[in-house]
């Protein structure tokens, strides 16, 4: 009996400490997006992109900026820029649970900048620029959150 209650012991303190982690990875609760109208602000600066390249403007979409109002508050909640910042949450279960239907495409940063630096940084890269010039798309949804550290992450979401 002795060498039970140990191992009792023992094993409710793992389970208790894996309860507490499951509480703290688990966060519901997504911080306040601060970037709310950016689709407003960027559409000028997008239309002038795209129409450089002889391509009709993409309006500025509510459900799309908040689902990319989502991914920067998941990038934020996990410290890091990526598609899939938390787990089951990558791109397209994104996109389905947010019951936009495809095609659809994610241009994703973090840094200090304003939109007209963002979207700079954008064209510069093959696959973002590829996005942003996509003529399947006609609308998108642009959203920042800050990092605590005076830097944001971005999301720019692109759909038909």
């Amino acid at each position: 009996m002795s060498v039970f209650i140990p191992e009792r012991r023992q094993f409710l303190a793992g389970l208790g400490l894996i309860g507490l982690t499951a509480i703290a990875s688990c966060r519901s609760v997504l911080p306040t997006v601060d970037g709310a109208g950016a689709s407003d602000a960027a559409a000028a600066t997008f239309a002038g992109i795209r129409g450089g390249d002889g391509l009709g403007a993409v309006a500025a979409d509510r459900k799309l900026e908040q689902a990319a109002a989502r991914q920067v508050g998941y990038m934020v909640v996990a410290g890091r820029m990526e598609h899939t910042a938390l787990p089951g949450r990558d791109f397209v279960s994104r996109m389905h649970a947010a019951g936009i239907p495809g095609p659809a495409a994610e241009n994703l940063a973090h840094g200090r900048m304003d939109i007209d630096r963002l979207f700079s940084i954008w064209m510069d890269s093959p696959p973002h620029r590829r996005n942003m010039l996509d003529p399947r798309f006609g609308s998108f949804g642009l959203a920042y959150a800050g990092d605590g550290e005076g830097s944001r992450y971005w999301s720019l979401v692109l759909a038909a």
